[in-house]
């Protein structure tokens, strides 16, 4: 979505991006470049099948990439962050340091 500059920085928030989830997805993948679906199940303290539901949300947004394959014998989901994906992630933190702008006093008193 783009804003112009007299548009509140809440405007530009992308609800697909913006969801707590799908937030916590996108930046632990962007931290690991490649993230094993276990591993992001752990961390975001998810079930498989709601984690599953977010990935795909995310993929039918072009956000992220997934590869399925094997390590050894086990079966292994991989996920990637695709270009549109890492622009989608920067435009939402740059929204939400904006909106932290708005909060914090540019000079605190002592």
């Amino acid at each position: 979505m783009t804003t112009s500059e007299e548009d509140h920085p809440a405007l530009g928030l992308d609800d697909v991006v913006h969801q707590r989830v799908r937030l916590g997805i996108l930046t632990i993948t962007h931290e690991a470049r490649r993230v094993e679906f276990g591993y992001l199940r752990t961390q975001l303290e998810l079930t498989a099948g709601n984690l599953s539901k977010h990935l795909s949300v995310l993929e039918e947004a072009a956000l992220i990439e997934i590869e399925k394959g094997y390590e050894g014998r086990r079966g292994r989901t991989w996920v990637t962050l695709t270009p549109a994906g890492t622009t989608a992630l920067t435009e939402e933190i740059t929204r939400l340091k904006q909106l932290i702008a708005r909060v914090q006093p540019t000079n605190p008193a002592p």
